[in-house]
């Protein structure tokens, strides 16, 4: 058990660095201006073209850190920042969410399986740990064997959100090394701006690392648990 806090513990760590981080290079790297002037729509819009993608709408969306790419609508959301400036952190924002949009119109597998996975994700993160609890709560209170498979249930709706967590790295470094493949193969940046653009995905890409390390580590935990009241 001891084994597991400080596991935890040390991951917790671990993500407080990485975000700490990622925010500094992003405010640092939003301070140096592109040299060919183009706006985090403009580069989205053209990476688009180039790509031979048409019918992906590149649209402003409200708040910060909000960008992503709605396969249901086709949209490559920006933040307003990332929308308007025109700086190697909003380049790689919006290239990175473009190749969100490229994997979509080549469908690219593990965005596609992951896909298919969201409703249920969506589902199973709401109410997981909630199920869980009351397993616990049944088998010390009311029915062990009951209380075991409401435990069991519970870890395999954890497990599927853990699952999610995984699928999704491959898909984040990919439409990371499309983004960075185009802006340097189409002269988009500077040997210098491409090397911020680098780091700033490559420390965006470690966040979604270090959740999945995390939920497995939770996940485990919730499984000694349950071989422990079994």
């Amino acid at each position: 058990m001891m084994t597991y806090y400080v596991l935890i513990g040390a991951i917790m760590l671990v993500s407080w660095y990485v975000s700490s981080t990622l925010k500094k290079k992003f405010e640092k790297y939003s301070k140096q201006h592109l040299q060919n002037g183009m706006s985090g729509a403009e580069i989205a819009q053209k990476m688009l073209a180039d790509h031979g993608v048409y019918d992906v709408k590149v649209i402003s969306t409200a708040g910060r850190l909000t960008d992503h790419y709605n396969p249901k609508d086709k949209t490559v959301n920006l933040s307003e920042s990332v929308y308007h400036q025109r700086n190697a952190a909003a380049a790689a924002v919006a290239a990175h969410e473009v190749g969100h949009a490229i994997q979509h119109a080549k469908a690219y597998s593990w965005l596609e399986m992951r896909s298919q996975l969201v409703p249920v994700v969506q589902v199973a993160s709401t109410y997981s740990q909630w199920v869980i609890l009351g397993g616990l709560i049944l088998y010390g209170m009311v029915s062990a064997g009951v209380g075991q498979m409401v435990l069991l249930a519970g870890i395999i709706m954890f497990g599927l959100g853990t699952l999610f967590s995984f699928i999704t790295l491959p898909v984040e470094y990919d439409a990371s090394n499309r983004a960075l493949a185009w802006l340097k193969n189409h002269n988009i940046v500077t040997p210098n701006e491409y090397k911020d653009s680098e780091d700033a995905l490559k420390w965006a890409a470690r966040t979604y690392v270090v959740a999945a390390v995390g939920s497995l580590a939770t996940l485990l935990y919730f499984i000694m648990i349950y071989l422990g009241r079994d």
